[in-house]
Formats: structure tokens, C-alpha cells, sequence
């Protein structure tokens, strides 16, 4: 069963194609990393599933269904270079918010969501910073709480932009554990990656991206010299451009 389905999927910004002519389905269950060279669109693809880029053309399928009918469903990791860590809230209060999908921005969240809270600290190792202001935590730290608060979100699809960047080692295996744990479960995961050293070892499936989709599939397979070759080249041109 495919968890995510892209047809024709086109962005551009200022008229200008940032992605194009985008096919990619992913089955339920994968682990998969997004690869591919600064400004091949990575991120935008990430933004473009969850509408927050606007389609030129196209269509994004969760389950068979629109963003909007399953969002409760599916959990978004930002970059934390996109986060105001200036924002004056605890630690258990930004992985709080993760329950405000299912409660609700006009009810507050109750014991069992609090509880929930606290499991998913407890997960990721920040349990002894929950009264911690968020500025006040490390890089490695403020990505192991905004992982905390994508757990508690309890999704089918996790979307994850580049949450291996700047952090320690301890940080990177934790985060590894976690994201196998959430395979083994069943759940989607995929992530904006830039490590090519570590994509065999941490991921099942892979997609090169270099605006368009180089090659998508197994890593055993499709992750080949040959590949990567072909999705860190400058891409060509579009029919009619100059």
C-alpha cells in the first residue's frame, strides 16, 4: 500500500521551477531519505506535500486522501535553523503542542496528553530539561525536543527535514533508534538527508532528487555511483528555455 502518492507535482517561485514533473509514490512502512545537491528542491518537496508551497501543478495523495482529511496523520520536522528558539516556552510546552492536533487550540490539553508528553521526552532523553527554556538547549538538544514533539503527534506519515543536521553523535544514533523504532511500528518515514556516507546504513529506500527524480527505490539498488553522478550534475534545462 502506497502511505504518499505525487503525480505531475510542480513548484516554482517568482516563475521560476524550483521542482518538475515529480512522480513518486512511497509504500507504507519505508524509511526514506530525500538526497540530492543544495537547491535540488529537497526541502520544497517536504513543504509542497504539506501545502504550505503552492502547486503550480499537480496532486498529493496520503493514504488515497487530501492533506487536508488526514492531517492529524502525518507529523512535519522542520529545519532548526526555520524555528525562533527566542520564543518564550518551555521544553514541555513545545512538545505539548503536538497534542493540539487532536485536542484542539481551544481546549487545553489534558492528563493523558501531558502524560504523552512526558513518554516522548522521556524517549528522545530530555525528560530532566522539560522546565528548560528551549534557547537555552543545545542544537543536539532543540532537535531531540522537536522530535518529541513530532512522537506525541501519534501519526501514520513522518516528514522530516534535515534532522541529522549540526548535531552530536549521541544525538544522530538517538534519532536513528528512534526513526527505526517507527519502521518497525509500521509507520512512514521520510527525511530530507545530506550524508551520502550514512545513507546505506541508515536508510531502506532512497529517492535522488536534482529538481526532477533522478532514480527512487530500493538503496541496495538504485543508490549507485553511477546515481549520484547523475543527480549532483547541473540539471538540464527545461524544453523552451535559452
Amino acid at each position: 500500500m502506497d502511505a504518499i502518492k505525487i503525480k505531475d507535482l510542480t513548484v516554482s517561485y517568482d516563475l521560476k521551477p524550483v521542482l518538475w514533473d515529480i512522480d513518486l509514490n512511497i509504500k507504507k512502512g519505508s524509511l526514506m531519505a530525500i538526497v540530492g545537491p543544495n537547491g535540488a528542491g529537497k526541502s520544497t518537496l517536504i513543504k509542497a506535500l504539506l501545502g504550505i508551497v503552492k502547486l503550480v501543478t499537480g496532486s498529493v495523495l496520503f493514504f488515497d486522501k487530501e492533506y487536508k482529511d488526514i492531517r492529524k496523520k502525518i507529523s512535519y520536522v522542520p529545519q532548526r535553523e526555520s524555528v525562533d528558539w527566542d520564543f518564550p516556552t518551555t521544553v514541555f510546552d513545545v512538545v505539548l503542542m503536538g497534542r493540539y492536533g487532536h485536542v484542539g487550540w481551544i481546549k487545553r490539553p489534558g492528563q493523558k496528553d501531558k502524560e504523552l508528553a512526558l513518554e516522548a521526552l522521556k524517549k528522545v532523553g530530555m525528560e530532566q530539561y522539560k522546565n528548560r527554556h528551549i534557547k537555552e538547549l543545545s542544537g543536539g538538544q532543540q532537535q531531540r525536543v522537536f522530535l518529541a514533539r513530532s512522537l506525541v503527534q501519534e501519526a501514520e506519515i513522518y516528514l522530516m527535514d534535515e534532522p541529522f543536521q549540526g548535531i552530536d553523535v549521541k544525538t544522530e544514533k538517538a534519532i536513528l533508534k528512534i526513526l527505526r523504532e517507527l519502521k518497525d511500528e509500521g509507520k512512514t518515514v521520510v527525511v530530507v538527508h545530506h550524508d551520502l556516507d550514512t545513507v546505506r546504513d541508515y536508510f531502506d529506500q532512497v529517492t535522488l532528487l536534482n529538481k526532477q527524480i533522478i532514480v527512487s527505490g530500493n538503496v541496495s539498488e538504485v543508490f549507485t555511483q553511477e546515481n549520484i553522478k547523475l543527480a549532483y550534475r547541473e540539471p538540464k534545462l527545461l524544453e523552451g528555455d535559452n
